[in-house]
């Protein structure tokens, strides 16, 4: 679909067919579920990478241990973040894309090129834009090709409207012990960011 003729849906019909998705079935070792949480009414913006193996199974997004750290980080209890009124998830792909030899394989482009501008568009009421990961940050910031580590420790040039965070994967857990400030400093920040939106 062009740009005209999406923007002739409604928001549910949009949301309906990014649901509906398929785009990438040839490309995926399973079938395809896209996976995403978000409201005309958001006000807190959350962009990863792309659904892993066990969100795929449940249907629910971060509903993992790297969700577990993501909720602890921004104060919130899981009805909070599942609430789509308030939270909108929004990862660069939308379905699982499979496992590779170090973790998970990077998201489709195909699901950021067809949908993305659209739904972003959508989302008036964002006032914080969690971005998670090296492929979300390549899209989100005007230099987000730097290392994550780069674009996290600039994250004040960004405050308060989007903040660049490492995955909250056990996976990184090195990078957290390496970079004591992030929990110690800005973790505090974004909660007192977060009780103020919601």
């Amino acid at each position: 679909m062009s740009r005209s003729e999406f923007d002739q849906l409604s928001f549910e019909q949009l949301v309906s067919r990014v649901r509906a998705c398929t785009l990438c079935r040839d490309k995926l070792p399973h079938e395809p579920r896209p996976v995403i949480q978000l409201s005309e009414t958001s006000r807190i913006l959350i962009v990863g990478q792309a659904p892993g193996r066990k969100v795929h199974e449940t249907g629910l997004p971060f509903n993992d241990p790297s969700g577990d750290r993501l909720r602890r980080w921004m104060g919130v209890d899981r009805d909070t973040f599942y609430d789509d009124r308030r939270v909108a998830i929004l990862p660069m792909g939308f379905c699982f894309p499979g496992t590779g030899k170090s973790g998970d394989l990077p998201p489709i482009p195909e699901c950021a090129d067809t949908w993305r501008e659209a739904l972003l568009v959508r989302l008036k009421h964002i006032e914080l834009t969690l971005v998670i990961g090296q492929y979300a940050q390549a899209w989100h910031l005007s230099d987000g090709r730097r290392s994550v580590t780069d674009n996290v420790k600039a994250w004040k040039q960004y405050w308060p409207k989007l903040l660049p965070m490492p995955h909250p994967s056990p996976r990184n857990n090195l990078w957290f012990r390496r970079n004591l400030w992030f929990e110690g400093e800005v973790v505090p920040l974004l909660q007192e960011r977060v009780g103020q939106l919601l």
